[in-house]
């Protein structure tokens, strides 16, 4: 997968939130930080992006600390800086301008050697929404099982 390895997903995204628009950002990591993702020693669970002046920072995502590195590792939960182009940056803030709009990361991952996070702009589901989408996932696997059967 042209040098693409996964060390994350924030597989709860999909389920709480419409994805509207996706974008890949570079991240500010410590030495320690880097040598435990490639340990995949990370989670994105309730982690979130937000917009601090002209920087975009992600916030609550869980690096857990690097074991040989004892004396001088890093905190688990502190913010990182996220790399931008500018452009990206000046449209995120007009689409943080609209309601219910937020900036959820979806996966974290290697490329080419360096740390991606991508990110997504998305709103909101209510309890309505994620139900209407649990019972079309759902009859979508009726179907394919029934088409299966059939072919057999």
């Amino acid at each position: 997968m042209n040098g693409i390895k996964i060390i994350c997903q924030n597989k709860k995204a999909r389920h709480n939130y419409f994805i509207e628009e996706s974008f890949e950002a570079g991240i500010v990591l410590q030495g320690t930080e880097v040598k435990a993702l490639r340990d995949g020693k990370a989670n994105l669970t309730d982690s979130y992006a937000a917009l601090h002046g002209e920087e975009v920072w992600l916030h609550n995502c869980h690096i857990s600390p690097y074991g040989p590195a004892n004396q001088f590792n890093h905190h688990p939960l502190r913010q990182r800086k996220l790399l931008l182009h500018k452009k990206e940056i000046t449209r995120l803030i007009g689409k943080s301008q609209e309601k219910g709009l937020n900036l959820i990361p979806l996966k974290m991952y290697f490329k080419n050697g360096k740390v991606k996070v991508e990110l997504a702009t998305a709103r909101g589901k209510k309890l309505h929404d994620k139900r209407a989408t649990i019972k079309e996932r759902e009859a979508a696997r009726e179907i394919d099982k029934a088409m299966k059967s059939r072919n057999r």
